[in-house]
């Protein structure tokens, strides 16, 4: 059975899983309407004589699917040809405190966005056995990306998923990530379905970004 957050060998962008209709969590994310909402991507609800299935999809110069459409500061599509923030360039090969120390600067400009996208890069090109690390940092960010934009509701799914992957990581955690404090934060504002800016503890104590 093929698994629903991959596409081609890579794994699905985490934002794409959280519709932009309802703000509920989507379990196999694509170019279909939203099984809880029927909305498309993108934020549109089709007619009801629509297809479900959106044709082709924008695709970066590697092939992968990519949107095409340009994002304001928190990631939100905009029309095709308005003026976006310019997004973080995809597949940079970075080290773990390299990807930590970026992520933290992004997440402290208050673009969670940018930030979730540096995190992914990781979960897709770092070492397998730290993959359910990097995926629950991404969904971390992009559980503080929801929040910015006032959807509670995805934020607390997302909040959640990453206190459940973080959960694992807390015996042990590699360059010095709070595990344990991130997993316990996430956690405890999933539980209040945060509609606004969340301010996020620290990714490594100490700032020290070190192997």
């Amino acid at each position: 059975m093929s698994d629903p957050m991959v596409e081609g060998g890579e794994p699905v962008c985490w934002l794409e899983r959280v519709c932009e209709g309802c703000g509920r969590l989507r379990e196999r994310p694509g170019p279909e309407a939203c099984e809880h909402c029927g909305a498309l991507p993108g934020g549109g609800a089709p007619p009801a004589s629509a297809p479900r299935r959106v044709p082709g999809r924008d695709r970066d110069a590697a092939g992968r699917a990519r949107s095409g459409r340009p994002r304001d500061g928190l990631g939100r599509p905009l029309p095709y040809g308005a003026q976006g923030v310019m997004r973080q360039p995809e597949g940079v090969l970075r080290s773990g405190p390299q990807t930590l120390a970026e992520a933290q600067r992004l997440i402290d400009a208050g673009r969670p966005f940018h930030a979730h996208e540096v995190l992914e890069d990781r979960w897709k090109s770092g070492p397998e056995e730290e993959r359910g690390l990097w995926r629950a940092l991404a969904q971390f960010a992009v559980g503080l990306t929801h929040a910015a934009r006032g959807n509670g509701t995805g934020a607390a799914a997302l909040l959640d998923r990453a206190a459940d992957g973080l959960a694992g990581w807390t015996a042990a955690p590699p360059y010095g990530i709070e595990a344990a404090a991130l997993a316990a934060w996430a956690r405890e504002r999933a539980a209040e379905v945060p509609e606004v800016a969340l301010v996020a503890p620290p990714l490594v104590s100490g700032g020290q970004f070190a192997g």
